[in-house]
């Protein structure tokens, strides 16, 4: 059974919470430079040191400043937004998919596990990277590193407006839903409630036919019985109208 955590998504100080769906893992977008070490460097993870990130715009300077720091092959890298949901079911995946290849994250897609877990991964193609220095040593002049950064900045800009409509096509679909939940319990209630009138006009109908068997019918029993005696009485009085009708009597002089 899958455990019930709440997404939530930031956006201009304000927040929305949905329980179909978890993050496992996100990142908003960053700017960074990466060294490759060689063995003589420290290294962090898989044999990289991390000199510069920035999950905003920056400046060449900022860039500028660690790269004297370099000691292996640096790399410029603009990475956008990536996110991964754990959606309830395929139906909730699926809007949370629409929404994001709505907003631009056109390489978004869908996982099942094998134990059968839904994760929604909102990604888009909109990166960059490239190299710096190589052994240490700065391979492109500053200008061009400031026309880098420059390029990188317009990503992170594109990033964020696409994130803002991201989080709109969210708001936009978790209200739809939630009017599609409300009128089919308003259209379930109406139908409860019509289903409990005719119960009741059954089972008034049901007493008022209960109390006129109760009450009239012994009434009933001695009207047919009277009506028995009545065509007997009427059968009678017929044999005895008509001629001929008793043994032994002359039709024509009968009296």
């Amino acid at each position: 059974m899958m455990v019930l955590v709440v997404f939530t998504i930031f956006a201009n100080g304000e927040n929305l919470s949905f329980e179909e769906y978890f993050t496992t893992s996100s990142c908003s977008g960053r700017i960074t430079v990466i060294d490759t070490a060689p063995e003589s460097c420290v290294a962090q993870k898989k044999n990289l040191v991390w000199l510069f990130v920035s999950h905003s715009k920056c400046k060449v300077d900022d860039v500028m400043s660690p790269l004297a720091s370099s000691c292996g092959t640096a790399v410029l890298k603009f990475e956008p937004f990536v996110l991964h949901v754990q959606c309830r079911t395929l139906e909730d995946a699926h809007l949370m998919l629409s929404a994001a290849v709505q907003s631009g994250f056109r390489n978004s897609g869908l996982t099942l596990s094998k134990t059968r877990k839904i994760i929604m991964a909102v990604r888009c193609t909109h990166n960059l990277e490239v190299p710096l220095c190589n052994q240490g040593k700065l391979l492109v002049s500053h200008e061009y590193v400031d026309f880098i950064i420059g390029i990188a900045n317009q990503k992170m800009e594109e990033n964020l407006r696409r994130i803002e409509r991201f989080y709109q096509s969210i708001q936009i679909m978790m209200k739809n839903k939630q009017q599609k939940l409300l009128n089919k319990e308003e259209k379930l209630m109406k139908k409860k409630k019509k289903e409990s009138v005719v119960s009741e006009q059954r089972q008034k109908l049901r007493c008022q036919t209960d109390d006129c068997q109760s009450n009239g019918g012994s009434n009933v029993i001695e009207l047919d019985e009277d009506l028995q005696l009545a065509h007997c009485f009427n059968s009678v009085l017929e044999s005895i109208s008509v001629p001929g009708t008793f043994p032994g009597v002359d039709g024509e002089n009968g009296a």
